[in-house]
């Protein structure tokens, strides 16, 4: 097991952001305290050949370019303060009510104009037996992105020997908010040689929320014999949904207990990436609206180029009393688990 430091870019305000790289004898991982973003994942396939298999770039610059931030599709980054959407961004918290920005279509998505995805964390590396990490922490200030509370959020990233990515949250806060923290990672486990349809997933989940314009109704329904049903696996271009896939499906695990929820795979390769959490749903987004993007001179990404699942409490949940509230109030702990294992097959 190994980390190391380095220097990854420079902010526009001349503060300077790291990038570690967390290593054991098979894979590689590579953060950054700047959204708390995970830039690359290098793993191998069946034949031995080490790949990135994630949607990221190799310098800061990137990240911060016109184009990358003009189509953002929040390559790797740490959501919040609260992931997905709430509707019309009217949020109302013990009567009191707070308008939140409108940055997709006519809802509030992910934290807002700039959420916790641009943030520069405070870093503190982890290294004991077995495992390597980087506990990363960030103070969001009573009115950012006008969400009430001084908000306290640490997010430990670890690599062990059995080549699980463990992602810890936690989250305090001073005065009653809400919270839906989640990471937004692509994969893509061709290493980018095809994109993400002919990739199997399989999740537990045989319910969803059902959508209008991608926010809840409050009904949640069965997803068994659907194009959205994955309790056994399939390809994810198997249903021939023109725009793929960008919804959240339910869980029936135990609150706050970490349960194995789903695996991807791609055969070609023999990579796979199973999933575990503690989170009520995931959103499974097959990347349609991923920017095509010119770096160095070569394109990359495009529609479909990754595929991202992202464990987490369900869209606007603050409009729906029957959903897991994510509701935080004063002397209580956010406390969420999700860990990815890496396997080659």
């Amino acid at each position: 097991m190994n980390i190391t430091t380095s220097t990854f870019g420079t902010l526009k305000d001349g503060t300077e952001a790291k990038l570690f790289t967390l290593s054991n004898d098979n894979i590689t991982i590579k953060i950054t305290n700047y959204g708390a973003i995970i830039t690359a994942v290098d793993m191998p396939n069946k034949n031995g050949s080490i790949d990135n298999v994630v949607c990221g770039f190799e310098k800061l610059e990137t990240y911060l370019s016109d184009e990358y931030l003009g189509s953002y599709p929040y390559f790797g980054a740490i959501i919040g303060r609260f992931g997905n959407r709430i509707a019309k961004g009217e949020l109302e918290i013990n009567g009191e009510k707070y308008q939140l920005a409108i940055n997709n279509g006519p809802n509030s998505l992910h934290g807002g104009n700039i959420g916790f995805d641009r943030k520069l964390f405070d870093a503190e590396i982890i290294e004991e037996a077995g495992e390597v990490g980087v506990k990363l922490t960030y103070l969001s200030p009573d009115g950012e992105e006008n969400y009430p509370g001084n908000l306290k959020v640490t997010c430990i990233y670890t690599l062990n020997k059995e080549n699980e990515l463990g992602i810890q949250y936690y989250a305090e806060t001073d005065k009653t908010t809400v919270v839906n923290l989640t990471n937004h990672t692509y994969f893509n486990l061709s290493a980018f040689k095809e994109n993400v349809l002919n990739h199997e997933l399989e999740l537990t989940a045989t319910k969803m929320t059902e959508m209008i314009d991608q926010i809840p109704t409050g009904k949640i329904i069965p997803v068994v014999g659907t194009a959205y049903d994955f309790n056994t696996p399939r390809k994810l271009g198997a249903a021939g949904l023109e725009m793929g896939y960008d919804d959240n499906y339910v869980f029936d695990n135990e609150p706050n207990e970490l349960e194995y929820v789903g695996a991807l795979s791609e055969a070609q390769s023999g990579r796979k990436v199973e999933v575990y959490t503690t989170q009520p749903g995931i959103q499974l987004y097959t990347g349609y609206w991923n920017p095509e993007l010119t770096i160095d001179g070569k394109k990359r990404f495009g529609k479909f180029s990754g595929v991202a699942l992202e464990t987490q409490h369900f869209p606007d949940s603050v409009h729906h009393r029957k959903f897991p509230t994510t509701l935080l109030k004063p002397g209580e702990i956010y406390d969420q688990k999700t860990v990815y294992k890496f396997i080659t097959e």
